[in-house]
């Protein structure tokens, strides 16, 4: 069965049943050691894009931002048994044009890996329709939405499964702040915590 590891802050790492390897907005915690098939960046600020950290099998594939959104249209990519697609992801401090999200289907999971982010008309009026099975969405309230913005937006999206990530800065996860995230359907997985996704 797939595994999620959540390292911490913003930075997530997949486990595909064919074993393929996907990390995503690599900064901190462990778990850097098994290597990588993709990695996923999805903007360019510095708790996200540590690229180096991470372990790389020969033939890695590294998709930024850059690469998933070209000339405004969000592109889409088929790495191995692994469907990735771009997404909107912006607020105040992450411009639209230099941000995504991406929603990543494998082992008939989906899991939407939204960056930073705060409200997104997709988010509204796309999401809700997917019947996706997993989320992460940011909560610090700082740089990104609040709880009570991320626990509005989980509601709306219909996602069966969502995790609060990106809380107190410097913190690599923060029950106080998690525990803020009021949503019917929260998940907490702690830093360094991996579950089965299923």
């Amino acid at each position: 069965m797939a595994e999620f590891l959540f390292q911490g802050h913003g930075s997530l790492r997949f486990i595909t049943e064919n074993r393929t390897v996907i990390y995503v907005d690599p900064y901190v915690g462990s778990g850097y050691d098994i290597p990588a098939d993709i990695i996923l960046v999805t903007h360019q600020h510095s708790d996200h894009n540590r690229v180096d950290l991470v372990t790389k099998k020969p033939g890695c594939i590294i998709i930024t931002q850059s690469d998933a959104l070209k000339d405004e249209n969000y592109q889409k990519f088929h790495i191995q048994d692994v469907e990735i697609e771009s997404v909107p992801a912006y607020n105040q401090n992450h411009k639209k044009s230099e941000s995504v999200g991406y929603i990543l289907k494998f082992d008939g999971i989906s899991f939407y890996a939204s960056g930073d982010t705060s409200l997104t008309d997709y988010m509204q009026e796309v999401i809700p329709n997917l019947h996706l099975d997993y989320t992460v969405l940011p909560i610090d309230g700082i740089y990104n939405m609040n709880p009570d913005e991320a626990t509005y937006c989980a509601n709306i999206m219909k996602v069966k499964h969502v995790i609060p990530v990106h809380m107190k800065p410097g913190e690599l996860f923060s029950m106080e702040c998690a525990n803020k995230f009021k949503a019917t359907n929260r998940l907490i997985v702690e830093a360094g915590e991996s579950i089965v996704l299923e």
